[in-house]
């Protein structure tokens, strides 16, 4: 019995690995016909040379209505259609639309094309009000200097088209070029939340801001977006104000003095008790890095600060609109 359980496990293994090696040969096999294929496809596209992209409202499926309505369900917002192709047409498309128009032969009355320049100052103005009571709600001990360096990162152009273009907003918007720039982008975002809250109201345009501008600060580094100028100088102003003493930097250690690795350690001091630390190739350089550690500490910046509460409900008293 042993040796028929012996031949017959030979059996299966060598059936198992029969299989196996088919298999294998049956995935690497290449047809004859795939590599000239190939290389017809890549000599008339190499003939045909660089190609410009194409906006995909030129293509024939396209159905613009649907689009926008489909933007608006993406985003669970509620958009009047009119007001959201608005939004999306610049000026530019615009004074060319009706010049096309006027060389048809087309009424002055039906030239018109509005576009979308009185939506996107007003949501710049709702933008930055809402930008601005988030960061006085969420970082109170930070000064006005800081939350208005942070505020101009929020709504800066870069970041409101990085957003702008994640909304899958590139294909939607009228322009004189494609791919759209980075300003249409941007404007075309701050238009899109003055469309909003002429159609849902100012409170769900607070909420989109909320949701998609000030969430860019999520895992962010706040040194990365506002490091003060002196902080040594800043420092002892805060200690003035808040009656903690006169700020003392210290040499706490150091090694590999007068070499090319040396490292120095300062400790800012007030009243006896340490604010911050830092270390530099120099005084200086750790004098301004301890400096820096001892204001994160009175602001309450470090990284491991109590994370933005991006569910907080601001009321409208509280953000300042006019």
């Amino acid at each position: 019995m042993s040796f028929l359980r012996s031949a017959a496990g030979l059996v299966a293994r060598s059936m198992l690995l029969e299989g196996a090696t088919t298999a294998g040969q049956t995935r690497r096999h290449i047809k004859r016909w795939v590599s000239p294929t190939l290389r017809e496809l890549a000599h008339r596209q190499k003939k045909l040379g660089p190609q410009k992209p194409e906006a995909r409202s030129g293509f024939v499926e396209w159905n613009e209505r649907s689009e926008l309505f489909a933007f608006g369900k993406r985003l669970g917002e509620s958009f009047e259609l009119s007001h959201l192709q608005r939004a999306f047409t610049e000026k530019s498309f615009a004074h060319r639309e009706e010049e096309r128009r006027r060389q048809l032969g087309i009424e002055e009355a039906d030239l018109q094309m509005p576009d979308n320049n009185e939506l996107a100052e007003k949501g710049e103005h709702i933008a930055r009000a809402y930008v601005e009571a988030f960061l006085q709600n969420q970082l109170p001990k930070v000064p006005k200097e800081g939350l208005q360096a942070i505020a101009s990162y929020l709504l800066s152009t870069e970041t409101l088209a990085h957003v702008s273009t994640h909304l899958g907003t590139k294909d939607l918007i009228h322009s004189s070029e494609y791919p759209p720039s980075a300003e249409s982008l941007a404007k075309s975002l701050k238009a899109v939340i003055g469309a909003l809250a002429d159609s849902s109201g100012v409170e769900r345009a607070f909420l989109f801001v909320r949701d998609f501008i000030c969430t860019q600060l999520s895992q962010k580094d706040l040194l990365d977006v506002w490091t003060p100028q002196d902080p040594l100088q800043m420092l002892n102003k805060i200690c003035q104000e808040q009656k903690l003493g006169e700020a003392e930097p210290r040499l706490i250690g150091d090694c590999g003095k007068n070499t090319v690795l040396a490292a120095y350690q300062v400790g800012i001091y007030a009243d006896r008790q340490l604010l911050g630390k830092g270390f530099g190739e120099d005084l200086k350089t750790a004098t301004e890095t301890a400096a820096i550690d001892a204001l994160q500490s009175l602001f309450d910046t470090h990284d491991n600060r109590r994370p933005f509460d991006f569910g907080v409900q601001l009321e409208n008293k509280n953000v300042r609109l006019g």
